[in-house]
């Protein structure tokens, strides 16, 4: 009987990864299709991956004390977005769409870039998330999947202290270490 109970529940996990993978995918596919059929004017005219900007971004210095409370700040938001959406009976549903929205975004990024820059575009926004990215993700999806699958995973000390290390580490990295990443990079360009 325990092997049952084991059994559906690996496979209801495997179901749920699927569910992550798929919105994400989904929106990702979104995010492109938006880029590219209906919003590839407004892309031609950005200038966010114009050689000027670039350019200007690679002779502004940053100050990461400032930075640092920016970042804070809009890092913050999504958290406290999730935090009270997880309260609720809708939680599943706010999950679902924080993946959709998250893979929207990045598909239309990466279109752009590649429209205005090639592959050095996507290569730049390869270079933009890291390494911040990764700890963000690994605290991300560890809230996501909490949220998606409660009540049967339990929320303790430990995930909480995991969670506010990953997060924290993502910020200081954004905040020290990426800005002299993308300098790097830049003047390779």
């Amino acid at each position: 009987m325990k092997y049952l109970d084991k059994r559906r529940q690996s496979v209801k996990i495997q179901e749920n990864r699927k569910f992550f993978v798929l919105f994400y995918m989904l929106g990702f596919m979104a995010g492109i299709l938006y880029a590219n059929v209906l919003a590839g004017d407004y892309i031609a005219s950005m200038g966010i991956f114009s050689d000027f900007f670039l350019n200007q971004y690679c002779q502004t210095e940053v100050h990461a004390g400032e930075f640092l409370w920016y970042i804070l700040r809009v890092r913050a938001a999504p958290l406290l977005f999730l935090g009270i959406a997880g309260c609720t009976k809708f939680r599943k549903g706010v999950v679902l769409l924080f993946l959709v929205w998250t893979g929207f975004s990045c598909g239309m990024i990466m279109t752009a870039a590649v429209m205005q820059m090639g592959i050095k575009g996507v290569i730049l926004c390869v270079v933009g998330l890291m390494p911040h990215v990764l700890f963000y993700t690994a605290g991300y999806v560890m809230l996501l999947w909490y949220l998606f699958c409660y009540p049967q995973i339990k929320w303790d000390f430990m995930k909480s202290v995991c969670f506010v290390l990953l997060i924290a580490v993502g910020v200081v990295l954004e905040c020290y270490v990426n800005p002299a990443l993308m300098k790097m990079f830049l003047q390779t360009l």
